[in-house]
C-alpha cells in the first residue's frame, strides 16, 4: 500500500475534481477539497462527507490558502465557455491569481504541484493533430481569450517557478472530457445533446457539425492525472490527457439521438467566435512517460452519462 498524502484539489466539487477526489480517497489519501461553488457543488462530493480523511472547505483560490499538505491539484477554473465568459475578468483572475497562490503554497511547504491546463492552449489549431510542442493559434481579445490566455499565463507561472525557485511541477493538457457530474446548463457539446435529446428537443449543432472533437471518459482522465502526479519529477509536462479517437460533432449528435431513442432533430445555427474547426490529441508522450492511455469506449462513456442524466433532470 502506498503511503498516505495530503492531498489538496481545488475546484473538487466540480465535475472533474469530484471524481478525483473520489479516486484519491479510494487511493487511501487525506484529500482536502477547495472550491467556491461558482460551477461546483457539494452535491457532487456528497457521497464523501462522512468519509474521515476527507475534508471540504469553501474558498477562492483568488485568495491565498495556509494549508499543510504534500500534494496539489489545481483544478480551481470554470472549464465551459457559458461559465468563464459569464465573469472573464474573473476568469482570468482564477487561473492567474489562483496559480500564483497555489505556486505560493507548494514553494512553502515543498508540496508537488499539477496544473489543470486545457487543449485550449492550442487554440484553433494549424497542427493536426496536436502535439505538446506546438504553440498555438489563439486569439488573445476574444470571447475565449480568458480562458485560453489565463490557461497560457498559469503554464508560463508554472514553468517559471519552475526554473526559479526548483518547485515540483506537472502540467496536464486536458483535452474535452465527459461523465457523470457534468452540469446540466454548462453549455458542452456532450451534455448539451443528451440534455437535449432526453427532453426531445431538437439538437444544437454550430455551422453544419464537421467539426471535430475527440472524447475522454472522466475515469480515464483522472487516471491519467493521478499518472502525471506520480511520475519522476523530471516529468513535469506539459503532457496532452484525452482519448485521440476524433469524430464529427454531427456524428456525436447522430449518437446521442440513437443511443436515447429521441425524436430529436439536428438545429444548424452560426458557429461560435474562435470556435475551435478541429481538436485531437497527440498522446504519445502520455503513453511513452506515463504508461497511459484511455480505456472507455465511446458508447459505454455514453450510456453512463446519459442514464446519470436520466436521473437528474
Amino acid at each position: 500500500m502506498t503511503a498516505r498524502k495530503k492531498i489538496l484539489v481545488t475546484g473538487g466539487a466540480g465535475f472533474v475534481g469530484s471524481h478525483l477526489c473520489d479516486r484519491l480517497v479510494n487511493d487511501g489519501h487525506e484529500v482536502l477539497c477547495v472550491d467556491n461553488f461558482y460551477t461546483g457543488t457539494r452535491n457532487n462530493v456528497i457521497g464523501l462527507m462522512d468519509k474521515a480523511h476527507f475534508e471540504m472547505m469553501h474558498h477562492d483560490v483568488t485568495f491565498p490558502l495556509y494549508v499543510e499538505v504534500d500534494e496539489i491539484y489545481n483544478l480551481a477554473c470554470p472549464a465551459s465557455p457559458i461559465h468563464y465568459q459569464h465573469d472573464p475578468v474573473q476568469t482570468t483572475r482564477t487561473s492567474v491569481h489562483g496559480a500564483i497562490n497555489m505556486l505560493g503554497l507548494a514553494k512553502r511547504t515543498g508540496a508537488k504541484i499539477l496544473q489543470a491546463s486545457t487543449s485550449e492552449v492550442y487554440g484553433d489549431p494549424e497542427v493536426h493533430p496536436q502535439t505538446e510542442d506546438y504553440l498555438g493559434n489563439v486569439n488573445p481579445i476574444g470571447l475565449r481569450g480568458c480562458y485560453d490566455e489565463g490557461k497560457r499565463c498559469a503554464e508560463t507561472l508554472f514553468f517559471d517557478y519552475y526554473r526559479q525557485y526548483g518547485t515540483n511541477i506537472r502540467v496536464a493538457r486536458i483535452f474535452n472530457t465527459y461523465g457523470p457530474r457534468m452540469h446540466p446548463d454548462d453549455g458542452r457539446v456532450v451534455s448539451n445533446f443528451i440534455v437535449q435529446a432526453l427532453k426531445g428537443q431538437p439538437i444544437t449543432v454550430y455551422g453544419n457539425g464537421s467539426q471535430t472533437r475527440s472524447f475522454c471518459y472522466v475515469s480515464d482522465l483522472v487516471g491519467g492525472l493521478v499518472a502525471l502526479m506520480d511520475a519522476p519529477d523530471e516529468i513535469t509536462g506539459p503532457v496532452n490527457l484525452g482519448n485521440p479517437r476524433e469524430m464529427t460533432i454531427r456524428e456525436l449528435a447522430e449518437q446521442v439521438i440513437a443511443m436515447t431513442g429521441s425524436k430529436s432533430k439536428l438545429v444548424e445555427k452560426p458557429l461560435p467566435g474562435d470556435d475551435p474547426t478541429q481538436r485531437c490529441p497527440d498522446i504519445t508522450r502520455a503513453k511513452t512517460q506515463l504508461g497511459w492511455t484511455p480505456g472507455v469506449m465511446l458508447e459505454d462513456g455514453l450510456k453512463t452519462t446519459i442514464d446519470y442524466f436520466k436521473t437528474t433532470i
